[in-house]
């Protein structure tokens, strides 16, 4: 089975607890340890800016509690050292390991005086000052996160504001096509959009835009992008750049007993030509958190690589957005099903002929079609 006896998991949100489901599950009866930097039981995120700011509370993920391996709640790891096999923790307790899985997660950009949307204890907060009364609500950023929090808050009847450095909201996710319809849909759903600025101050509730113009809100709340956690291991001899640099098995480079998963990995997709990515979504934690385990267990030399194609969903004012594969690798877009004036299409991504994305909005069955072809590299039949 495995030449290991100890593994260190670092990170307890989702890719950290499934790997530690995945060890035991594949039939590691070794010493885990599982460190988790808040105190709450790993828990769902993409309901932090939909349900819990409606009020439900209930994110927790399945197993979370079932957990009987020693798990160091509310501690955060602030160094490794390789040569020694330990982790050092921000109250001075030293883990030793032979086997580590870093899922250290990220963290979001923060401007002073804005509300920021990672945690459960973020949305907690968040979800005290709608509460509040707070009528005029300013999202900075066009993201998906951006996005959610905006739809949330105009079914919450606030006034809201997206400010995004895009053409439009998703642009770099979505393509042209897509994004164009989901600006649309915004302003159909009462949001103000200024688009194509960057916010260079904030001062209470006044947000200065790089256009010169000063917009006043009774709520500011930011969804700018996250950073990967890697600080922890500045001068431990891994490779970090924008993540923790990885083989395609999920190996940190250079390494052949650390694994990294989730939002702090960064890899090359042999399914796209070796193209190195970082990839924050849902699914993409859930799967290589049991891959990097798996691999871990396995041994980097009989590892298998990570090709799962990347999938993402987010709901906007009732509409169902979802994407596959790595849309901004292409050359070529077109709808592949439906129309946009229908609120109801399909874009298939190609490069060189080979899709390589895909975005439906309300065609849930059209996605699985198109990601079916990303995984085939061959574009199926016209309907």
């Amino acid at each position: 089975m495995s030449r290991l006896n100890k593994i260190t998991v670092v990170g307890a949100s989702l890719a950290g607890l499934r790997a530690v489901q995945t060890l035991r599950r594949e039939g590691f009866a070794g010493e885990v340890t599982l460190v988790g930097a808040e105190t709450h039981v790993p828990y769902n995120r993409p309901p932090l800016s939909k349900s819990v700011l409606h009020g439900d509370d209930d994110i927790a993920l399945p197993g979370a509690e079932e957990l009987d391996d020693q798990w160091l709640r509310g501690r955060k790891a602030v160094h490794l050292d390789t040569r020694n096999r330990t982790v050092t923790l921000d109250d001075g307790t030293e883990v030793g390991h032979d086997g580590l899985v870093i899922a250290s997660g990220a963290r979001p950009r923060r401007l002073d005086g804005v509300h920021t949307l990672r945690t459960i204890d973020d949305a907690l907060a968040l979800r005290a000052k709608l509460d509040s009364g707070h009528e005029h609500v300013l999202v900075i950023g066009g993201g998906f996160i951006g996005g959610e929090v905006a739809s949330t808050a105009r079914q919450l009847g606030r006034k809201v504001t997206l400010i995004g450095s895009a053409p439009y909201p998703m642009h770099a996710g979505l393509g042209e096509e897509a994004a164009r319809w989901l600006a649309a849909h915004h302003e159909r759903n009462g949001v103000e959009l200024i688009t194509n600025v960057r916010v260079t101050a904030v001062d209470g509730g006044r947000v200065r835009l790089s256009d010169g113009r000063t917009v006043a809100a009774d709520l500011v709340v930011g969804g700018m992008g996250v950073l990967p956690n890697t600080e922890w291991l500045d001068g431990s001899g891994l490779a970090v750049d924008d993540g923790v640099l990885c083989e395609p098995t999920l190996f940190a480079t250079g390494s052949t007993d650390i694994v990294a998963a989730g939002d702090v990995a960064r890899w090359p997709h042999t399914h796209f030509g070796g193209e190195t990515v970082r990839i924050e979504h849902w699914s993409n934690a859930n799967e290589q958190g049991a891959v990097a385990a798996r691999n871990l267990l396995a041994g980097a030399e009989n590892a298998q690589p990570f090709v799962d194609v990347p999938n993402f969903a987010t709901h906007v004012h009732g509409a169902r957005i979802q994407t596959a594969g790595l849309p901004h690798l292409a050359d070529s877009a077109s709808i592949a099903t439906g129309s946009p004036e229908e609120d109801r299409f399909a874009v298939a991504f190609t490069r060189d002929g080979v899709p390589v994305g895909a975005v439906a909005v309300n065609s849930p069955k059209d996605l699985i079609k198109l990601k079916r072809a990303i995984a085939a590299r061959e574009m199926p039949p016209s309907p």
